[in-house]
């Protein structure tokens, strides 16, 4: 069985995810050597089944919502059974887009652990705790010691509330030694080096794509370093709807990650892999910032 690279994706990001199909295979010296697919929100109806459903998220109940731009996140954990429990799979957000080539990373020696993922930095990792908090939007795995992975089963226990998101998002409920480290330049947040491996645009306020357009993710409700900020964020929430006053998403801060980005975009067009069509449906829906063919024309071409 060939190892497998899983996108996990809802319809609000489904532009994002085909661009970074096509990076991966395009990056590859060993393109023939892995498979990729993309796992979507709405072949997996246990999701939907919850909307408007309380669950607990860092302590606190929320309401799903499958209009959320990162409702794809549970998916995360059912690469292992896709896999039938067997083999060597990654999972990537549909924000990660490869530099170089993933086989790389595919191929490497586990050396006896079932996942491998980088640390979480800055001020979500320290709020989060500095000990065991990983970033699971990049994760290596050994489907055969992960059958304990039942992504349906475990997403339920949520809205039971003996399960909570960000215990599970975080692995905090898997063994430590279970866990292994991965260099930071197979996530590279938001920075593109010469180093980078995978740069992941994981600042959603400044996603490349999405400039512009009002702002439809939901930001965090608890904050430990300052917790009156939380409360604020519940009560905005609570009196005015999911996403008033989130304000716009801005423009990315390294014209090189637009670029890129847009420059992937421009060869998925012309090799009829995301379709005019596709672009301009995704603009009507507020998923794509509404100048993007413009962008396109002025990002140069990638080097081959």
């Amino acid at each position: 069985m060939k190892p497998c690279v899983f996108i996990h994706t809802n319809e609000k990001q489904i532009v994002g995810a085909l661009v970074a199909q096509h990076a991966l295979k395009r990056n590859s010296r060993n393109p023939d050597k892995f498979d990729v697919r993309i796992i979507h929100t709405e072949d997996h109806p246990f999701l939907r089944a919850r909307e408007g459903q309380l669950f607990l998220r860092d302590h606190v109940k929320r309401p799903w919502t499958m209009g959320d731009l990162q409702s794809f996140t549970p998916l995360r954990f059912m690469p292992p059974e896709l896999m039938g429990y067997s083999g060597r799979a990654l999972v990537i957000d549909p924000d990660i887009f490869a530099v170089g080539d993933v086989f790389e990373l595919l191929s490497r020696d586990m050396q006896g652990k079932a996942i491998m993922c980088r640390m979480r930095s800055g001020v979500k990792g320290i709020a989060a705790g500095k000990l065991g908090f990983f970033a699971t939007s990049v994760m290596l795995l050994d489907c055969a010691k992960l059958t304990h992975w039942r992504c349906e089963e475990q997403f339920n226990e949520m809205f039971e509330f003996n399960r909570d998101y960000m215990d599970w998002i975080s692995l905090k409920l898997e063994p430590r030694d279970s866990i292994g480290i991965l260099e930071p330049e197979w996530n590279d947040f938001d920075r593109l080096t010469a180093n980078t491996k995978m740069v992941h645009n994981t600042r959603r306020i400044t996603q490349p794509w999405k400039t512009g357009l009002p702002v439809d993710f939901t930001p965090a409700e608890t904050f430990r370093l300052f917790p009156p900020l939380g409360w604020v964020m519940r009560w905005r929430r609570q009196l005015f709807g999911t996403h008033a006053f989130l304000g716009r998403y801005r423009h990315h801060p390294d014209t090189n990650q637009e670029n890129f980005f847009f420059g992937l975009l421009r060869e998925c067009l012309e090799k009829g892999i995301v379709t005019e069509d596709l672009v301009r449906e995704e603009m009507n829906e507020n998923h794509v910032r509404h100048d993007a063919f413009e962008v396109i024309e002025r990002a140069p071409p990638l080097a081959a």
